[in-house]
């Protein structure tokens, strides 16, 4: 159906991918840290011109909206919107989190909830809560973990964490419904089918006025 380039620098990982209907067809990564503005122009570039195309080829952008890393989404966004502006194409907006999610719930396929978690500093982290059909059942918020969290939904529900911020909360959580994940990063290729799903609607975003879903203030530290 289309055409797809997918941004991710929601978080330390700079991620790029290209799909045409749905499946990926190229994937440039580095989980090496925020040198994301150094990265990410090369790597569109280069994965463009690997595969033989420019911007104008494209039918639209898709773009990890947040919530992450203030600096390393708005990185991701100012470039998504430049590579829209120049070549004439729509923006899409894919929740980092869901995205996050479906990549777990397709590969296990159970009757369980799925909850990724984004590192926010010291013991916060962003979050939600997703069911095995990738459908938000708890919204994204910014959560101070301890031994105490998600102690009622644990009583009921096997629950997969995952996500760069899950290891705050594998030492706490102590209950047998409690299962963690290996490494599970964000990255553009989880993005694939929700942005191919979001282009067959044609649910696009403001290219001039869409901003990144930051959750939480950018605090300035030193």
């Amino acid at each position: 159906m289309a055409l797809i380039l997918n941004i991710d620098t929601s978080t330390s990982v700079c991620s790029v991918a290209l799909a045409r209907d749905g499946k990926m067809i190229a994937l440039k990564e580095n989980n090496e840290g925020l040198n994301h503005s150094v990265l990410l122009g090369t790597d569109i570039d280069e994965i463009l011109k690997d595969n033989h195309m420019d911007a104008h080829c494209l039918d639209a952008v898709a773009i990890s909206m947040g919530p992450g890393s203030y600096t390393g989404l708005r990185i991701g966004v100012s470039m998504a919107k430049g590579v829209c502006f120049g070549a004439g194409k729509p923006l899409i907006a894919v929740p980092t989190l869901q995205a996050l999610a479906l990549s777990v719930s397709e590969r296990i396929r159970e009757e369980a909830l799925y909850c990724p978690m984004i590192d926010a500093r010291r013991m916060e982290v962003y979050t939600a809560f997703f069911d095995r059909n990738n459908q938000k059942v708890i919204d994204t918020k910014a959560e101070i973990v301890d031994e105490n969290s998600f102690a009622d939904l644990l009583a009921g529900h096997k629950i997969y964490f995952f996500g760069n911020g899950s290891d705050k909360v594998r030492m706490l959580l102590t209950a047998p419904n409690a299962h963690f994940m290996g490494q599970v990063e964000t990255s553009a290729r989880h993005m694939i089918p929700l942005a191919e799903e979001l282009f067959g609607r044609q649910e696009f975003v403001d290219v001039a006025y869409f901003e990144p879903f930051y959750l939480k203030d950018f605090i300035a530290t030193t």
